[in-house]
């Protein structure tokens, strides 16, 4: 069987507002337990693939945090390993800090793993694949490079800043695109591929004399008429977080039992680091309808249709409907909130009314009092 290692690349190219200041996008709270890296992270784990690459293009703080050693990921302990690479010289120019001179800097780390291929998912998109089978439908096929994709049917609105494969006649990959928007129907990248690890270092060289400020998707792209490039669609929940309103929008969708089934599947863990703490509260006067609330919370108002993280506290004759509220927030008594994404150690306490929209949700900052 094939040997892959596996490479996280950093999103630098989408921009979330107000969460990413203060965090990479693979940091962000997610469903109130995760954190967005930990579906790439285990879907390799699961996948047999235990020495993983991750890229972190700013603000790496609460990222190492929360993988650390990655132990948690049920990583081999004898032979497999995470590695964090850190923005050490990162430019002032923010054109040059793509995910693909990111891989060019730690080249040399790339060209020493004993793996002949290498699997690459991104830190910015919520699914989980099997990517041992995608890694053996490679290899028998012979291709260059394997893309992985997804197909959608509202590529209007939900998937502007993604980039879409188009197809030949001969069903090879001829070109990966901006979404222009202007059809329903798309496939959408998931920023995943397969290919030989030599083959990606050539791909590296290439492109740094092309232009400095290629993406690796730009790379792979521009040398399709080239290569083979194949692609395999994939099934399951598929969730971009390209920014605040698709942060809101994936969170939301899980909150629907079949979303949630087609990710979280039998037999295939989402593994991250664990946090002891208390059951929540659920005060008299407190009512909660289809929401995820998460451990350590004091709930004392109402809670409809919401995210809510660990240690939230949700005073009395609160109203939340339609949110992500980050840990350790706190709603204060009569607030009123409404498609509102929460960061964390913020307090909601004198602004009483909060509304956003489907098309605008709004963000309080983190550690913000409001």
């Amino acid at each position: 069987m094939a040997k892959a290692f596996g490479i996280i690349t950093s999103s630098p190219d989408y921009k979330v507002e107000g969460m990413q200041d203060h965090r990479p996008i693979g940091a962000f709270s997610f469903l109130g337990r995760y954190r967005v890296i930990d579906f790439p992270i285990s879907s390799l784990s699961n996948s047999g693939i235990d020495r993983i690459q991750v890229y972190i293009s700013s603000k790496p703080y609460s990222l190492v945090e929360h993988v650390g050693r990655g132990r948690h990921y049920n990583i081999n302990s004898k032979r497999g390993r995470i590695q964090l690479f850190f923005p050490s010289d990162e430019t002032s120019a923010e054109i040059y800090n793509t995910n693909l001179n990111a891989l060019r800097r730690n080249a040399e780390y790339i060209r020493r793993m004993s793996e002949e291929y290498v699997v690459i998912a991104p830190s910015c998109m919520v699914f989980v694949e099997d990517f041992g089978e995608l890694l053996q439908k490679h290899v028998d096929s012979g291709a260059d490079i394997t893309l992985l994709y997804h197909t959608v049917e509202n590529a209007k609105t939900g998937y502007a800043t993604c980039e879409v494969v188009n197809f030949g006649a001969d069903k090879k990959v001829t070109s990966i695109v901006q979404n222009l928007s202007d059809e329903d129907v798309a496939n959408i990248f998931t920023g995943s591929y397969v290919m030989k690890k030599d083959l990606l270092l050539d791909l590296i060289e290439k492109a740094s004399k092309i232009s400095s400020t290629y993406t690796l998707v730009q790379a792979v792209s521009h040398f399709c008429g080239d290569l083979d490039v194949r692609a395999v669609e994939h099934k399951g929940f598929f969730g971009p977080i390209t920014g605040l309103r698709a942060y809101f929008d994936c969170n939301m969708r899980l909150l629907d039992k079949d979303e949630a089934d087609s990710l979280f599947l039998p037999g295939w863990p989402i593994y991250t680091r664990t946090n002891d703490s208390c059951p929540s509260q659920y005060f008299s006067g407190a009512s909660v309808k289809n929401s995820m609330v998460s451990n350590g919370c004091e709930i004392a108002g109402t809670v409809e249709n919401c995210i809510v993280g660990r240690n939230v506290k949700i005073a009395p004759g609160a109203v939340l409907r339609d949110c992500v509220i980050s840990a350790y927030s706190e709603i204060g008594e009569g607030v009123h909130l409404e498609k509102q994404v929460v960061d964390k150690y913020a307090k909601v306490i004198r602004t009483k009314e909060i509304i956003g929209t489907e098309e605008r949700p709004g963000y309080v900052r983190y550690n913000d009092v409001l």
